[in-house]
Order: structure tokens, then C-alpha cells, then sequence
């Protein structure tokens, strides 16, 4: 793949594939470019109107007397909250996790002490010469 830079209104990217690209054809490869410059300056359009909401957003709040104390208490109190549910969430996935997979282990430990190589090891201990 031959290295070309892609601007948008977002950036510059210089391609340099990091896996190996999929077999595309020119004309596919010329309508994702497209796609994709469509999609950044898209997100580009939208960080600005958001950011056009928060500035007003600001301002309603200063008239209404609001301060930033408040909202930045406010926001750290949400924030703590979407940790300790994250958290939470973590352990209990990361709990049926282990125990999916300790259950797996024991299911398999006991095939291998049904097998008969094993079996035979166990009826027929050797010893081994130093």
C-alpha cells in the first residue's frame, strides 16, 4: 500500500496500516477514504455545536446565580458514582469470569484423572534414577 495523507477537517493522518488491510479494490478504498473524511468532518461539526451548548450552557448558569463550585461538586459526586457502578459491574463480570473458567479447570482435572494414562501412572507409581 503506497503511504498517502488524508486531511480533513479534523486532521492529518498519514496511512501507515498497523494490520493488514483488507483486499479492497481502488474504487472501494477511494469511497471509505470518502466516507471516512465525511464521518471526521462530521465529528468535527458536532464538537463545535457542542462546545457552542456548553458556552451557553455557562452563561445560563451565571445568570441563574449558579456557581462553579456547585456544578463542579455536582459533576465530581456524578463522577464517583459512575466509578463505584463501573467498579461494581467490573467485579461482578471479572467474579463469573473465575469462576467459569476455575469450573472449566476442575471439569478438565477430573477427565484426566478418569483417563486411563493417568490411571496407570497412579497404579504403577516408578521411581526415577537420579
Amino acid at each position: 500500500t503506497p503511504d498517502a495523507t488524508a486531511e480533513t477537517s479534523v486532521g492529518t493522518y498519514e496511512l501507515h496500516p498497523t494490520s493488514e488491510p483488507e483486499d479492497l479494490t481502488e474504487a472501494e478504498q477511494m469511497e471509505l477514504k470518502s466516507e471516512l473524511i465525511k464521518l471526521e468532518a462530521e465529528i468535527f461539526t458536532l464538537r463545535q455545536a457542542l462546545a457552542a451548548k456548553e458556552r451557553r450552557c455557562g452563561e445560563l448558569k451565571r445568570k441563574l446565580g449558579l456557581t462553579a463550585l456547585v456544578g463542579l461538586r455536582q459533576n465530581l459526586s456524578k463522577s464517583w458514582h459512575d466509578v463505584q457502578i463501573s467498579n461494581a459491574y467490573m467485579k461482578q463480570k471479572t467474579s463469573a469470569a473465575l469462576s467459569t473458567v476455575g469450573s472449566a479447570i476442575c471439569r478438565k482435572l477430573g477427565d484426566m484423572k478418569k483417563s486411563a494414562t493417568f490411571r496407570s501412572f497412579e497404579a504403577n507409581p516408578k521411581e526415577v534414577d537420579p
